[in-house]
């Protein structure tokens, strides 16, 4: 079960959130909270850093938002960061410093720490993406179970109660999530690990790993100093 808590998934001086996502032993438990992080950070936002547009939304004067882009409330986009053409953001997001969130990309209830890339044709809900974490184009999070049920997290033989019906996938710091790849209800990707291409993910990937396909997730060699 450590292996699932913030302290071993996120770096949390990489986001605006940090003090209030290290209230939660669990990243998954702040999913509910998002809305309210936001509305504490934004109301203690500086104004000469960030400007208030529309209800509940906070946008830094050094992000780059496409005209085109649509963002609801509450959302807070940091110093940096780039919305670009038909970006949708739903609301309850956090995009860090330095990310990216591209073209017709979907964003609903999510924490995207600093230099997150989203940058091509994704979806990510009820989510929470660590540090440098990429998301190759076509890649989505699945945050619904077919049938409904809460949502449980798969670690070896052992299924964690989440008591959530929408839970999409909790990235750690430098994950890189290939091309095309559905990250189904209740995905923890351990740091630093790889997931192939096409891949149909489910449960927890452990850190420095690559995930090839279920059952075959391999350790990453050690490169040669």
């Amino acid at each position: 079960m450590e292996r699932l808590t913030v302290k071993q998934l996120y770096t949390l001086t990489e986001t605006i959130a940090g003090k209030q996502l290290g209230r939660c032993q669990y990243p998954w438990e702040a999913l509910s909270e998002i809305g309210s992080f936001i509305l504490e950070l934004g109301a203690a936002l500086p104004e000469e850093q960030f400007e208030k547009r529309g209800e509940n939304i906070w946008i830094a004067k050094s992000a780059k938002v496409a005209p085109t882009a649509c963002i609801n409330g509450p959302a807070i986009i940091d110093e940096e960061a780039e919305i670009r053409h038909c970006a949708f953001i739903r609301g309850n997001a956090i995009v860090g410093k330095g990310a990216v969130v591209g073209n017709s990309t979907e964003l609903k209830n999510v924490i995207l720490f600093n230099q997150v890339q989203v940058p091509h044709y994704n979806y990510v809900g009820d989510s929470i993406l660590g540090f440098k974490s990429h998301m190759g184009a076509g890649s989505i999070t699945s945050n619904v179970k077919s049938d409904k049920t809460p949502v449980t997290v798969e670690i070896k033989d052992n299924k964690v109660k989440t008591g959530l019906k929408k839970f999409g996938a909790m990235l750690g710091d430098e994950v890189e999530v290939g091309c095309n790849s559905v990250l189904n209800p209740g995905t923890v990707v351990g740091k630093k690990s790889n997931i192939y291409p096409l891949s149909m993910v489910r449960g927890f990937v452990p850190a420095n790993s690559i995930y090839k396909k279920r059952g075959d997730v391999v350790s990453k060699r050690r490169q040669p100093v």
